[in-house]
């Protein structure tokens, strides 16, 4: 990213600004890192996935499966419809997560946060960290939304291992076709607006994340930006994703049904209405303790691969320059 010293350097009377171009922040490295951690980890638990969303949408319908508890909704699943069951939806999941974090940690999050380090020689702040990953977030979802639908349409699609022929959607590019026809460009943003909301949650995990690691660093009377080991990384994952999910989960839940194709509502405040007067504040929190139990390891997984990689792939880049 060129001499540091350049950052403090006299700009000489009526020069022009240095570029700031956001585009030669992005790093290739980066992008493959954390394409790699998004897809080990939701392949690993995708099932868990599956239940989340499965007991987020639990609004009483007549059609959806009972399930008693987590256990009892994965055996159920198995029992009926195999190990295929528990991994539908698993194709845009997948793409979804590993676009997902491949753009979040390069062309944006990383990209954004050396921008705004330019000309400066400490760290940024917690402040700042919370708006490069809440800008971040934002460009994400504008780019995977429509793939976060499909996964909801298929994941939902109940009993879809036991009959093929009853499944409304065959795989995710012909969900995402029919989607388009039957209900247009809108009908693959839903959930886009809570959806933003839910980048606070990123926002607010990266935010943790990254202060966790400066204090820590701090702490042991080291530079700041010193790499961590695997454990150090996990502790410092783990902390931030479960602060991030406690602090933002329902909007999880206004967004998966609004993706729902088993119920209409006319939009957001539709949601929480017909949550809040049928179900209560626990109709906000469905499905949290799967949620929990799967994207603590996910987010370890993802942020474990992600700086190993990433850090093997610029050592890598450095000794052949």
């Amino acid at each position: 990213m060129g001499d540091p010293g350049s950052a403090c350097a006299v700009e000489e009377p009526g020069a022009p600004p240095p570029a700031r171009s956001l585009l030669r922040h992005v790093q290739v490295e980066s992008l493959a890192a954390g394409l790699g951690g998004g897809l080990v980890s939701t392949l690993v638990l995708h099932p868990l996935d599956l239940v989340k969303i499965r007991f987020a949408v639990n609004d009483g319908l007549e059609l959806r499966p009972k399930y008693n508890g987590i256990l009892h909704c994965m055996t159920t699943v198995w029992k009926h419809e195999g190990l295929r069951g528990l991994y539908q939806g698993v194709t845009p999941n997948m793409v979804g997560a590993g676009a997902s974090w491949g753009l979040y940690f390069s062309c944006n999050y990383n990209a954004i946060k050396a921008y705004k380090k330019e000309g400066k020689l400490e760290s940024l702040g917690a402040t700042e960290h919370l708006v490069s990953a809440a800008e971040a977030g934002a460009m994400t979802l504008c780019i995977t939304n429509p793939i976060w639908v499909t996964k909801t349409r298929l994941v939902l699609q109940y009993n879809a291992g036991v009959d093929p022929s009853k499944r409304q959607y065959r795989g995710m590019f012909d969900a995402l076709i029919k989607i388009y026809k039957s209900e247009g460009i809108r009908g693959l943003y839903k959930g886009f607006v809570p959806g933003l909301f839910g980048t606070s949650h990123g926002a607010l995990q990266f935010m943790a994340y990254e202060d966790l690691k400066q204090r820590y660093n701090t702490y042991r009377n080291r530079v700041s930006d010193t790499k961590l080991n695997t454990v150090e990384y996990i502790i410092m994952a783990a902390l931030s994703k479960i602060f991030a999910v406690s602090a933002t989960y329902p909007y999880q839940v206004v967004r998966t049904r609004l993706q729902d194709q088993h119920n209409t509502y006319s939009g957001v405040f539709d949601v929480i209405h017909r949550t809040w007067r049928k179900e209560g504040i626990n109709g906000f929190y469905k499905g949290i303790i799967p949620n929990v139990i799967r994207v603590t390891p996910a987010c370890c997984i993802t942020f474990v691969v992600y700086e190993n990689v990433s850090g093997f792939l610029l050592g890598f880049k450095k000794q052949n320059n």
